[in-house]
């Protein structure tokens, strides 16, 4: 089932929010996106995350517009993680360590144990002060996301018949005040595992861009020239950045960050709506038509085909690549040039 990628297969991707905005850290596309409202998809701006502020294992962000990003058993404090301002760093409590979500919320942060069905709730995550446990109430499981802001908590689950949807709440052990809200699709687009529900699976296919025929009882040797398509089928996908405010300072051109999406999409595993391939070294600039010098025999009364391997997603061919193959066989062939993503 094509869903959002959760945040236990997904490191360093975590959401995050104050009093105002709402953030989607991306930390292995070293950015992250700023809005409003999820639900309408409002002032979407994407920023760079500065070196010392990628990798995290979580993403929080407080009330007092101070982000907080913990690594193991330490976390990072600063006041914008774009420019990685008023940094310092604390040590993590022991008893707040090992948490499979963090946020904060009513002046508080909360550490959530998923396989337990518990929550932590500290004033402070150095010295574990005030510390209480919850039961999580069973609606507030299974998330795979969690963030909060000022006055509220929410929480992502899983994809169902209603899409994707996000969920808010005033407390976790009662589920008090739930109320659901559904992801604007240019929200979607930069979770990982997006695209393969606003655009569809990611796929990978030989097509048949040649068909030569030997009429003959005498065979045939064919020097010729073909015209293919090699590229990024940019002009398809830019419409994604177009309603996204892009201001990165390093890592990516324009419309090389959809790019890299793409390349993440194709690299994950079908479960995902990825096709589990390895793109990276393929031609990620514009497609061009190219021209290709073959030379093949064709057999007496025979036929020849000439397939070109190309990716795309949903129904719409994304990336050309590099790979063409010939068969007398009408049916395209089956194996995967590309390398196994590992993923």
């Amino acid at each position: 089932m094509l869903g959002i990628v959760p945040k236990k297969d997904a490191p360093g991707v975590d959401f995050c929010g104050v009093d105002k905005y709402y953030y989607i850290v991306r930390s292995d596309m070293k950015c992250y996106m700023r809005s409003t409202n999820f639900n309408e998809g409002k002032d979407l701006s994407v920023f760079s995350l500065h070196n010392s502020c990628l990798g995290g294992d979580h993403y929080l962000a407080h009330e007092d517009d101070l982000f907080y990003i913990i690594k193991t058993t330490s976390y990072r404090r600063v006041s914008n993680m774009n420019t990685d301002c008023d940094a310092v760093v604390y040590s993590l409590h022991p008893n707040c360590q090992g948490g499979d979500h963090y946020l904060s919320a009513f002046g508080k942060f909360y550490i959530i144990y998923a396989s337990e069905g518990k929550y932590r709730r500290v004033k402070n995550m150095n010295t574990d002060e005030d510390a209480v446990e919850y039961d999580l109430h069973e609606n507030c499981k299974n998330g795979l996301y969690y963030w909060g802001v000022k006055d509220y908590y929410y929480y992502v689950k899983p994809h169902d018949q209603w899409g994707i949807q996000y969920y808010r709440c005033t407390n976790f052990n009662t589920n008090e005040d739930g109320v659901s809200y559904s992801f604007h699709e240019d929200v979607v687009n930069f979770l990982p595992g997006g695209f393969s529900i606003t655009k569809g699976p990611a796929y990978g296919t030989w097509e048949c861009i040649k068909t030569l025929v030997n009429d003959s009882e005498s065979p045939i040797v064919w020097t010729k020239k073909i015209t293919v398509k090699i590229g990024y089928a940019r002009e398809k996908m830019n419409s994604i950045e177009h309603n996204w405010n892009v201001s990165m300072s390093y890592s990516y051109n324009s419309g090389d960050l959809t790019a890299a999406f793409c390349r993440q999409q194709f690299s994950m595993s079908a479960s995902y709506g990825g096709c589990s391939v390895n793109s990276e070294k393929e031609n990620w600039s514009e497609a061009t038509d190219v021209e290709e010098s073959v030379n093949v025999t064709v057999k007496p009364h025979g036929k020849l085909y000439a397939y070109q391997y190309k990716l795309g997603l949903g129904k719409e061919s994304v990336l050309f690549c590099r790979d063409m193959t010939f068969s007398d066989n009408s049916s395209p062939p089956t194996t995967i040039p590309l390398p196994p993503s590992g993923l």
